[in-house]
């Protein structure tokens, strides 16, 4: 039996038969021929074994499938081979075109989505979702957060510079604490920082949803490919990655996309939406590997070869904005620490979040 997302059966065939790891999709994942399947970025979620099997952690009792592997049955045993790996192409040695490669790339990626009328855009006012939005002219941005959020803020001033439609999710303490339990039921896990990040996409796309849009475009990937955290800016000081470059930093963080894609995916179909990805296409990861350490991210300025490719296309304060974490510019991550205070799990406490978390769940 063959069922994929993402990409047709020969595409794939062709890829796992050549070890082809970005062979023009926006990822995949599925049964093909008996075994499964899933892309090198782990854009899609999959889990169980070639016999049963499902897209949903809960439509099967087996695991989910890594990134960049085939899961098959060999000798009566269910086995993992990988089949592809993330490419490692030299540090291009020429800025201008390598930054002309990012911008055709990208302009390709988000001009390319079916702009069908039932696309929302998830829009904090950042260069990411502005570009996303650049590419889907007629689609209503959405953006999510506490009153005074950074990121409320700042999609309205992005907004009214563009001149988009712009529709606010704003949150109360009923919200959050009405959508831990759903948030924790989609992706399986109550740590705190999983449900800091996962809560405000739920919200969002629950609202996306409810207001009868069925896809919700987001910039998702951006950050890592292009240099957006802070830790791969001086990575050799920075305990949070193993790297000593810019470049190797940001490699590293790119190893971290498969199980934050999950996350997001499981939680923003829960909520009732499809996600679309475009910055996460084969041909952006293609134009961002080879940018080398001074394209990704200095002391003055992260994600620099997106920021000039996005030059001349959106407005100047969108290209410069500052953009913060999900968690932190929605304020979802102070107002989950404020409610577990408030129920009696004190920051002394081990942990203090993660159990104020599962407090709500064992309610539920």
């Amino acid at each position: 039996m063959t069922v994929l997302r993402g990409a047709d059966p020969a595409t794939v065939r062709r890829a796992v038969d050549r070890g082809d790891p970005l062979p023009g999709t926006a990822g995949f994942a599925g049964a093909l021929d008996g075994r499964l399947v899933r892309d090198v970025l782990g854009r899609y979620p999959l889990f169980g074994t070639p016999d049963d099997w499902g897209f949903t952690p809960d439509a099967t009792a087996g695991s989910s499938v890594p990134a960049g592997h085939v899961r098959e049955r060999r000798n009566g045993e269910t086995v993992d081979r990988r089949v592809w790996s993330l490419p490692d192409p030299p540090a291009a040695t020429d800025d201008t075109a390598a930054v002309a490669a990012v911008e055709r790339a990208v302009r390709d990626a988000v001009t390319g989505v079916d702009d069908r009328a039932d696309l929302a855009v998830a829009f904090s006012g950042g260069i990411d979702s502005a570009l996303v939005a650049a590419g889907v002219p007629d689609a209503p941005c959405y953006v999510v957060g506490f009153p005074d959020a950074h990121d409320v803020a700042a999609a309205r001033d992005a907004a009214t510079t563009m001149g988009r439609e712009l529709r606010v999710v704003e949150l109360d303490h009923d919200a959050i604490e009405r959508a831990v339990p759903e948030v924790v039921a989609a992706t399986g896990r109550t740590d705190a920082m999983t449900v800091a990040i996962a809560l405000p996409l739920y919200l969002v796309a629950e609202r996306v949803a409810a207001d009868g849009f069925g896809r919700l475009a987001l910039g998702q990937g951006a950050d890592e490919l292009f240099g957006g955290y802070a830790k791969v800016v001086d990575p050799a000081d920075d305990d949070r990655v193993e790297a000593t470059t810019v470049r190797g930093a940001t490699r590293e963080v790119i190893g971290s996309l498969p199980a934050q894609l999950e996350r997001d995916t499981l939680v923003l179909r829960a909520a009732g939406v499809t996600p679309v990805t475009p910055l996460l296409t084969d041909r952006v990861v293609e134009a961002a590997l080879p940018l080398p350490g001074h394209l990704l991210a200095t002391p003055e300025r992260r994600k620099v070869a997106l920021r000039r490719a996005a030059a001349g296309w959106l407005p100047d304060p969108v290209v410069d904005a500052d953009k913060k974490a999900v968690q932190y510019g929605s304020l979802v991550s102070r107002e989950l620490d404020r409610l577990a205070r408030q129920a009696g799990f004190k920051r002394r406490m081990d942990r203090h979040v993660d159990q104020y978390v599962a407090s709500l769940v064992d309610a539920d």
